[in-house]
C-alpha cells in the first residue's frame, strides 16, 4: 500500500515539462532526423516514446513500465507495420525505466540477450545524464538489427508508415 502511495506521488508530480528538461527541442529534432535517416536503410519502423510519469490509473493498478510500453506499442500503431517489424523504444523518466518492444517479425531474429545489452548501454548513458546520446545509441542499434534482417533492396523505398517524431507524454 505504501509503495502505491509513493508511486502516486512520484508519477503524479511528473509532467511533460520534465521530458523537456532532459531533451531540449533541438535534441528531439536530431533524434527525429536520426529515425528518419535510419528508415531509408530498412523496411522497419522505429518509434521513440519518452514519458515523464505513468498515468495515475497505471500506478493505482500496480502496473509497471513494461505494461505501459506494450500499451503504447499498440496506441502508436507500431504493431501495425506491413512487415511486422516495428520497434518502440520507451523511456519512463519517473522510474528511470527503459523498455524496448519489438514486433514479432523482428523478435524471431533477435535473442533477448541482445535486447538486454542494448538496454544496458542506454541505462549507462542515462545515468550520466546523456539522454540524447543513449536514445541515439538505441536508434543506431535497432537500425543495425533492422538492416541485418529487413534491408531494403536497391531502389526500394520504405514508405514510412509511422511518424518519426518522438512521442512525448
Amino acid at each position: 500500500m505504501l509503495q502505491r502511495i509513493q508511486g502516486l506521488f512520484q508519477h503524479g508530480w511528473s509532467s511533460r515539462r520534465g521530458v523537456h528538461t532532459v531533451l531540449a527541442p533541438a535534441a528531439l529534432a536530431r533524434l527525429q532526423a536520426r529515425v528518419a535517416g535510419s528508415e531509408t536503410r530498412h523496411s522497419g519502423e522505429i518509434r521513440l516514446s519518452v514519458e515523464a510519469g505513468l498515468p495515475l490509473s497505471y500506478v493505482a493498478q500496480g502496473l509497471q513500465a513494461r505494461e505501459r510500453a506494450v500499451t503504447l506499442f499498440g496506441k502508436l500503431r507500431v504493431w501495425d507495420t506491413e512487415h511486422n517489424n516495428g520497434v518502440l523504444i520507451y523511456l519512463l523518466l519517473a522510474e528511470h525505466a527503459i523498455e524496448i518492444v519489438a514486433d514479432r517479425g523482428l523478435v524471431r531474429h533477435v535473442p533477448q540477450a541482445q535486447w538486454d545489452t542494448l538496454v544496458a548501454g542506454m541505462r549507462e548513458a542515462f545515468r550520466a545524464g546523456r539522454f540524447e546520446e543513449g536514445l541515439g545509441q538505441a536508434i543506431d542499434a535497432v537500425d543495425a538489427l533492422l538492416v541485418q534482417h529487413f534491408p531494403l533492396a536497391p531502389g526500394q523505398v520504405n514508405p514510412n508508415e509511422l511518424s518519426d517524431a518522438p512521442d512525448l507524454r
